[in-house]
């Protein structure tokens, strides 16, 4: 009889799409943040304008960087908003973006 083991090891599923992988390198390039999260919310816009059958459309930034001490929420989008502008003309349809300083937890 043979041996059933259990499979452990590295996952070889990407987590992340190309769209949201290029968010967050151009994100940690140009801003150096402390925490980012990157969310794919494209699922939850099937069906509604500007939704891309080949998905990664929709995105939620969550960002802490330094470079927004000081600044206020439109300064901080417009930072966000530079870094990527490429891909908000070409590939993103939508981009809500939570920025906080470090101080502001």
């Amino acid at each position: 009889m043979m041996e059933q083991r259990a499979y452990i090891g590295a996952m070889s599923t990407q987590l992340k799409g190309p769209v949201a992988t290029e968010i967050e390198q151009r994100l940690r390039a140009a801003l150096s943040p402390e925490q980012l999260a990157v969310i794919d919310d494209s699922a939850k816009h099937r069906g509604h304008a500007g939704h891309d059958p080949r998905g990664e459309s929709h995105f939620t930034v969550e960002i802490t960087a330094a470079a927004f001490s000081g600044q206020n929420r439109v300064q901080r989008h417009r930072l966000v908003n530079q870094a990527l502008a490429s891909l908000l003309k070409e590939r993103v349809h939508a981009l809500a973006i939570v920025a906080r300083a470090p101080e502001e937890g």
